[in-house]
């Protein structure tokens, strides 16, 4: 039988693993966290009730995937908001005039917040996925 949405939000990490195992047929790829566990399982199982993705979505994500551009000119303006998920907590950034509030503290740089966040030395805008890394 294949769970709702209802009971993905109330399953531990064992249901969750199981749920993966009946609808994909596969094993759990390692190292996913227990909140991608339960979205990637929730968008899972409304495709398959409702349809899936709308058509032309998968050539519009190809042409994304295509393109080389990196987003490291992205411009932020107070009222944007980032997120990032890191050791299962999302973390949302708001972007004000000061700088960036993140858990009610306001930071001059998202490096500092990054840093905040993961205890390590992190650029912000890599972080946050505004810049790719150089490889």
């Amino acid at each position: 039988m294949t769970p709702t949405v209802a009971d993905i939000e109330a399953m531990d990490r064992a249901a969750l693993m199981a749920a993966w195992s009946d609808l994909f047929r596969s094993p759990v790829p390692k190292g996913l966290s227990r909140s991608f566990l339960r979205r990637f399982l929730a968008f899972e199982v409304q495709a398959r009730q409702f349809g899936g993705l709308p058509k032309g979505f998968h050539p519009d994500l190809d042409r994304q995937a295509d393109r080389k551009a990196v987003r490291s000119d992205a411009t932020l303006k107070p009222g944007g908001r980032l997120l990032r998920e890191w050791n299962g907590t999302t973390h949302t950034v708001e972007v004000v005039d000061e700088g960036f509030r993140w858990n009610g503290q306001t930071y001059r740089s998202l490096s500092a917040v990054a840093r905040t966040i993961t205890g390590a030395r992190w650029s912000g805008p890599r972080f946050f996925g505004l810049k790719e890394a150089v490889r």
